[in-house]
């Protein structure tokens, strides 16, 4: 018994040991394709005070004179950095992108963070803030806002209340109603497993009940992650378990501190139930259409967390200067992780290219294909 518990100890020990070393809690630089760091480039993580709370952010480009691409994760208090180790974007080769963790999140969260400020209004006012920090920063009058989930629920909110702060507002796997895409979801997923022959699933997803009238039921909260991952329909088109894909994946990043990694989780347990019922009630196509800059949405094919065919609806309905519907049809929830080569050519040759503050930079092109009001 004393031998076995000194074995454990020791591998708990290794383990300790081994994490502590992984978890430096800097960014690492960003190099060549020779291994040398690239002179001018950054990498770091910030923390400014924001809405009166400490917020960090993680900074990282090869050129801080790119244009500056702020990206809202999803959640609500779900941060997205991890993302990049298995599913690296390159986009800090075009873009000074910026990973700002949002109050109550990841290396944002804190259990002093009074809990009356968890509301739509000061998340708004929290990423207008972060935006006019930026711009002052690196010296550019409007910047880029790109959400993702939850982050283009926030996102399209901040371009309609903002938008002098922006040159163009990009959703992914953008929200428009989701207690309705939940039962889209349920509905899609009954017949899939159905056609597989998997009765044991069948018999499960018919007991988690899903309706407009009474919302989400907690069978569904705890059978949907799995149920969408194990038909390629979830976070990502390859990922099967949220165990594999998003769980240990966190522990793995250097940008953050052990005690970083488990408020990643306190973090996403917290912020969720200020956010979730005011989010799936939501139908924006009736309180939200008209908007002053571009509008593009990047939606997957196979994206049942948050529908296409709903955000094709409300796009339809959206009236801005110029808009963009793009389908990736490899991805589901996530395209800019899943598709990054065509998510970067459409960000440079139609997002920046297209617009007045990308016109004169080096990355813009000329032969995108933004085009006024009308989807690709």
């Amino acid at each position: 018994m004393i031998m076995a518990l000194l074995i454990l100890l020791a591998i708990l020990s290794v383990g300790i040991l081994w994490l502590l070393m992984i978890s430096p809690g800097q960014p690492a630089p960003l190099r060549d394709d020779s291994g040398q760091v690239i002179p001018g480039s950054i990498s770091e993580r910030v923390a400014v005070e924001i809405g009166g709370i400490s917020q960090a952010m993680i900074i990282q480009s090869v050129d801080s004179a790119n244009p500056v691409l702020l990206f809202l994760h999803g959640g609500p208090g779900m941060t997205e950095f991890f993302m990049e180790q298995d599913y690296p974007t390159g986009l800090e080769h075009h873009f000074t992108m910026v990973w700002w963790e949002q109050r109550g999140a990841g290396m944002s969260f804190s259990a002093d963070i009074p809990p009356e400020t968890m509301t739509m209004e000061q998340m708004i006012a929290d990423t207008v803030e972060v935006a006019d920090y930026l711009r002052a920063r690196f010296g550019q009058h409007r910047i880029l806002l790109l959400g993702h989930s939850w982050g283009s629920y926030l996102g399209i909110q901040v371009a309609a209340a903002a938008p002098d702060r922006f040159f163009a507002y990009v959703g992914m796997a953008q929200i428009a109603h989701q207690l309705r895409s939940e039962i889209m979801a349920r509905d899609y997923l009954l017949r899939a497993y159905g056609e597989r022959g998997d009765a044991a699933m069948v018999r499960k997803l018919k007991a988690a009940k899903v309706s407009m009238e009474d919302g989400l039921s907690p069978a569904w909260m705890r059978l949907r992650d799995r149920a969408m991952h194990g038909m390629g329909v979830g976070h990502t088109r390859d990922m099967r378990s949220v165990i594999t894909g998003i769980f240990l994946p966190v522990w793995r990043v250097r940008a953050y501190t052990v005690m970083d990694k488990i408020n990643v989780w306190r973090g996403k347990i917290w912020s969720r139930p200020f956010f979730w019922d005011d989010l799936l009630r939501d139908d924006l196509v009736k309180r939200l259409t008209e908007f002053a800059l571009p509008v593009y949405f990047f939606v997957g094919r196979h994206d049942y967390t948050a529908n296409p065919e709903l955000s094709r609806a409300y796009f339809e309905a959206i009236d801005a200067p110029m808009k963009g519907f793009y389908v990736f049809e490899n991805s589901a929830h996530s395209p800019l992780f899943e598709e990054p080569v065509r998510a970067k050519q459409i960000l440079l040759n139609d997002v920046i290219g297209k617009s007045d503050e990308g016109v004169n930079s080096p990355l813009a092109k000329t032969d995108g294909h933004g085009t006024d009001k009308r989807s690709r």
